[in-house]
This record gives C-alpha cells, structure tokens and sequence, in this order.
C-alpha cells in the first residue's frame, strides 16, 4: 500500500526517486528536478489563474514557481480523502539573510520588479483574487477589540503572573498608538490606482537565492490589493530582526523605490502599517489562544524585547515620516505629513 504523498505523485508525468517531508509539503526528489507537493484548499478558478500568472511572469524574466498539470490535465491532484495538492518548482538555494544588508536590497528591488511586471498583465483581473480595499483597517479594528479583550480578561484575574503585569503596564501606551493609527486610516481615502497584484505573503523564507537565479516562491496568497502592503511586511519583518534599525528601513524603502516610485498615498499606507504595534498585539494574541496556567517565560522575553525596542521604532517612524533627506521618494515634491 503506498504512503499519501506517492498516490499523488503517481497522478503526475515524473519518476519520483524519493520523498521527504518539507514545511508544509512534501519534498518529490523526480528525474525532472525537485517538485513539491503542496495542499491547496482553493477553488480550480484560482489555481488556474495562479499557474497562468506564474507563467507569465516568468515570461517577464521574473524567476519564480510553476505550477504542474497531472496526466489527465488537471490543475491539481487528490488524495483519497479528497485532499486536493498542487505540484509546484523547487529551487534549492539560501533564503534571503536578515542580516545580510546585500540580500534585504535585493530582495525589496526584486520585490518592486515583481510588480512593474504584474502592471504588464494583460487579462481581466478575476473577482476572486480582489481585496477590500480597507483590508487594513478592517483588520487593525478587529486587532483593537482583541487587544481590549485580553486587556478586560487579565485585569480581572486576580493573581496575575510576570507576563500579565508586564502586559497591564505597557497596555495603554501601546493602545494609544494602535488606536491612533485606525482613527487616520479612517480618514484615508484608497485610490484605484494604489492597487495592484500582489504576492501576499513576501517574506525573507519566500526569496531564494539559487542557481536559476534569486526565486520568488509560494504565491498561494497571490492578491490584488493596496499594492505596498508587501513591501509594508517584508521591511516591518526585517526590521524586528535588526532592532528596528533606522539606516536600514531607510535603505530599503530607497531600494525599492529606486526600482518602482512610490506615491505620496502609498508612503502614508506604509507609514500607517509601520505604526501599528503589530508585534505587541501579535504577543497579546497568543496569550489569549494559550493555557494560560502553563505560559511559557518566552512570552515574558518576547514581550519584554519589543518593549526594549519601542524607542528604535519610534525614531525609525519620525524618520519615516519628517525626515526627507537622501532619498528620492522623500523629497519634498512627494513629502505629506501625519
């Protein structure tokens, strides 16, 4: 009787020599290469759109996945529990280095060629893959009332333990800056022409430095949305690694607007992304999901940094923000003001 993953690679037009278990597929070692096989929980209109972008973009000179048909032509395989999988490229490489200054520029320059390349695209853009435009806001509404109910929950506790004193002290100055950026994105209208297709999900794990060249990989939360949003994560990711180092959020944001001017509009949806205390609702949210009678001391630790960090990412924001020298996308045609 075969394992899972070999019924379904039977299903493809390959000699697979052997399998292994990778983060969050199954890694196919085939006589065309290295394929994965990876689950998908979407509709066949979206994973066929997706292998149709994927191809297009490599037709842009773009260096990214490609999605596989089976024998019988279908966009994905099932397993006999109806499972549906998509067999996708691998290229074997080092993902881009959060400490590598190098790697971080290249990443966010490749990163603005992804969507100049997007902006050539000459289909309809389908329903399915469109965003709310007020995504973000939406999302930090919800974040606030979360914030709130972990807030109620342990000043109701009685015998409170080193995390949720911690918690309880920093609560309102954070809050205060969580709610400030949700009442300006209030008053910020979207414009059509921020949105764009965007990768979803561009992180230092989703850029690959290999032989074919750098990769983009895992597009399964390809979207059309406010277009900055991945620039927004991938430099709010690097700077957590690096202490929210002011120098280096500078460069990168230069880098990729180097590549692809920024907009006024999009500067202040990338300020607004910034200045929410994402990682301090990130750390209140999995306490809130935790046995709170077995919470770990990384909790305290993790909470503890972001305190120590407060003060960097503060000044990286006033730079954001007001300081305009040395960069191009800050100058004073471009410039606004919070």
């Amino acid at each position: 009787m075969y394992i899972r993953p070999e019924q379904i690679a039977e299903q493809y037009e390959m000699e697979v020599k052997s399998i292994s278990k990778g983060r969050d597929c199954f890694l196919c070692e085939t006589d065309l290469g290295m394929r994965a096989l990876k689950e998908y929980r979407g509709s066949v209109e979206r994973a066929e759109f997706l292998a149709g972008m994927l191809d297009f973009l490599k037709g842009q000179n773009i260096v990214a996945e490609q999605i596989f048909y089976t024998k019988e032509g279908e966009i994905f395989a099932r397993d006999e529990e109806e499972q549906n999988y998509l067999l996708l490229s691998v290229f074997r490489g080092a993902e881009c280095d959060t400490k590598s200054r190098e790697d971080m520029v290249y990443a966010v320059r490749l990163l603005a060629g992804l969507h100049n390349a997007t902006e050539q695209y000459p289909d309809e853009v389908p329903e399915f893959v469109k965003m709310n435009p007020n995504a973000l806001l939406l999302l930090y509404e919800k974040h606030n009332r979360e914030l709130r109910q972990v807030r109620n929950y342990i000043r109701g506790r009685e015998q409170k333990n080193e995390f949720e004193e911690m918690f309880m002290r920093q609560f309102a100055g954070f809050f205060e800056k969580a709610q400030a950026v949700t009442e300006q994105l209030q008053n910020m209208e979207i414009c059509e022409e921020l949105t764009g297709f965007c990768h979803g999900d561009y992180n230092q794990h989703n850029v690959v430095f290999s032989r074919e060249g750098v990769a983009v990989v895992n597009f399964l939360n390809f979207s059309y949305q406010i277009r900055v949003s991945d620039l927004s994560n991938f430099v709010r990711k690097m700077m957590e690694k690096n202490s929210w180092n002011t120098s280096l959020g500078m460069e990168l944001i230069g880098a990729y607007d180097s590549v692809r001017k920024l907009k006024p509009q999009e500067l202040s949806y990338l300020y607004f992304y910034l200045a929410y205390p994402e990682k301090f609702w990130k750390i209140a949210n999995h306490y809130s999901h935790s046995h709170k009678a077995w919470l770990s001391g990384r909790n305290t630790e993790k909470l503890s940094k972001v305190v120590a960090q407060e003060g960097a990412r503060e000044h990286f924001l006033q730079s954001l923000a007001i300081k305009k020298r040395s960069l191009a996308l800050l100058s004073s045609e471009c410039f606004f003001s919070f």
